[in-house]
């Protein structure tokens, strides 16, 4: 099932909802993070029609989540321009993921434009070669992908891909945008080759109200910048096709072997 999917058999409980986490949105013992990241957003929209655009998201991935899930969501704050909501993931098992998402509007600022997150020389999308289909975990295949990065026999802590989702039909760009923007692997795994890992925090800005590109795909960089004693730290950004940034991201990983 696809996202769309889960969230039109969803049912209301009281501050939220209850979904099922399908088998095939699944990364190893646990919902691929992605996922039950846009869960909580998706509640965390439900609360209001006239939310202004998110800009930024933390989230936590505290416990595995599998099966039946609730999601539920709250105002923390409403001001004039800016909305903060909490929102939590929990099953049987107990909460397995909280987030807090900043709604905001524009202002006026004396800092009108700096757009300093230039994308990286790549693989043009049209002649990236396509990652195996079956490759990776199970939740792969909800996603297109396609080699960016140019051949070299320099083994760095970088993953660069192309990608876009197979449905977004009905999908808020914004949820379509935390589904997509944990897809990579660790930055770090090209030194440590496939190995079992677990996110714990990830921090997301979005540098646009509205994202939009060009047939859905867009470009994933994951740079690891430390790894030590099973933990990494990696920066994140995501481009659209013609070249804008619109979003940049930190994550911790924790990497077992």
């Amino acid at each position: 099932m696809s996202l769309p999917q889960v969230l039109a058999a969803a049912r209301p409980i009281e501050g939220g909802f209850a979904a099922t986490i399908p088998v095939d949105w699944m990364q190893g013992r646990t919902s691929y993070g992605g996922f039950s990241a846009a869960l909580a957003l998706a509640a965390a929209q439900r609360l209001a029609d006239d939310l202004p655009p998110l800009r930024s998201a933390t989230v936590n991935f505290v416990g595995p989540l599998a099966g039946e899930v609730e999601v539920r969501a709250r105002v923390l704050r409403r001001g004039r321009n800016a909305t903060w909501i909490d929102a939590e993931v929990s099953s049987e098992a107990g909460i397995g993921l909280t987030a807090t998402f900043v709604f905001m509007g524009a202002v006026e600022a004396s800092l009108l434009h700096l757009h300093d997150v230039p994308m990286p020389d790549v693989v043009p999308l049209a002649e990236a070669v396509p990652l195996p289909e079956k490759a990776g975990p199970s939740f792969a295949p909800n996603f297109e992908r396609r080699f960016a990065q140019h051949r070299s026999d320099e083994k760095r802590p970088e993953i660069i891909w192309w990608e876009r989702l197979k449905d977004v039909q009905g999908l808020d760009p914004m949820v379509a945008m935390v589904l997509l923007g944990d897809a990579l692997p660790p930055g770090v795994m090209p030194l440590t080759g496939p190995a079992p890992i677990s996110s714990m925090t990830w921090l997301i800005n979005m540098l646009t109200p509205l994202p939009q590109t060009d047939d859905g795909w867009y470009l994933l960089r994951a740079a690891a910048n430390y790894a030590e004693k099973g933990c990494s730290s990696q920066d994140m950004a995501i481009w659209n096709t013609r070249g804008e940034a619109v979003a940049v991201g930190m994550q911790s990983i924790a990497i077992f072997g």
